[in-house]
């Protein structure tokens, strides 16, 4: 069995695979604060509490875009599963194509390893979409290979600067305002019209950008938290894949097994 590991910058998600089967699948706020053991005594109880032998897991992968959790990611494996874990970015680890881009090395591990899923799974060329931390919009091209993409502050985060930067507007959560008129009457329906079709926008525009300069072909796949909010909203998203980067994991241990 395998331990896939993907560390974002605002959750760590934890999940155990037999072969592409998903056996379970936990969540965890990443905190730079919080050492090897209280991850390790969380995600012991949780694995054996779903009937999984903690014994029966051979082998970890590990994407991190959080540098100062490597070390604590690295022995929870080490010190409760007895494994030696790869991580997305050591040199020894293959991950198929070369990225098309100027310095490989800069590029984040989810994003290359979401391109190596989302072409296994729909072939290529391709638009993945990431709504994370940031919104990410990364191409793989025709062979596998990560050609660049663009990033943006995400939904999430734009809503808090909203709430920090300003005296009077309130902490809201986004959501899809339906038929509700883009010109809002109130506060709170100005602030979520505003963001929401303002991302609508956003998501719309970049695509229609990236397939002008490609050559318009482009599949267009989403992932992370709010993939389905805004897909229900906009026909340029094609599918939705929430456990895309976890497959991206399996796809590059069984690549390197």
């Amino acid at each position: 069995m395998l331990l896939a590991i993907d560390c974002g910058n605002t959750n760590v998600v934890f999940a155990v695979y037999d072969g592409d089967t998903l056996l379970g699948q936990w969540r965890a706020a990443t905190k730079t604060d919080r050492t090897s053991d209280e991850y390790g005594i969380w995600l012991t109880q949780l694995v054996e509490r779903d009937g999984i032998k903690i014994t029966a897991i051979k082998h970890a992968i590990v994407a991190s875009v959080v540098p100062s959790k490597n070390f604590d990611l690295k022995r929870l494996c080490q010190k409760y599963f007895g494994v030696e874990p790869k991580f997305i970015g050591d040199a020894n680890v293959d991950l198929g194509p070369a990225p098309k881009v100027d310095n490989p090395k800069e590029v984040g591990a989810d994003r290359v390893i979401n391109a190596v899923a989302a072409h296994a799974t729909y072939g290529g060329p391709l638009i993945v979409i990431d709504f994370g931390t940031a919104t990410t919009f990364d191409v793989v091209d025709m062979s596998g290979a990560y050609c660049g993409g663009c990033i943006s502050p995400g939904i999430n985060l734009s809503m808090e600067a909203l709430h920090m930067a300003t005296a009077l507007l309130p902490r809201l959560q986004v959501r899809n305002p339906g038929q509700a008129p883009v010109v809002g009457t109130n506060t709170v329906a100005q602030m979520n019209a505003g963001v929401f079709w303002g991302y609508i926008g956003l998501i719309e525009g970049l695509v229609a950008r990236i397939q002008a300069e490609r050559g318009g072909n482009h599949k267009v796949v989403a992932t992370g938290g709010l993939a389905p909010l805004f897909a229900e909203a906009t026909k340029v998203i094609e599918h939705i894949d929430a456990d895309l980067t976890l497959r991206g994991l399996v796809a590059v241990h069984k690549r390197n097994s």
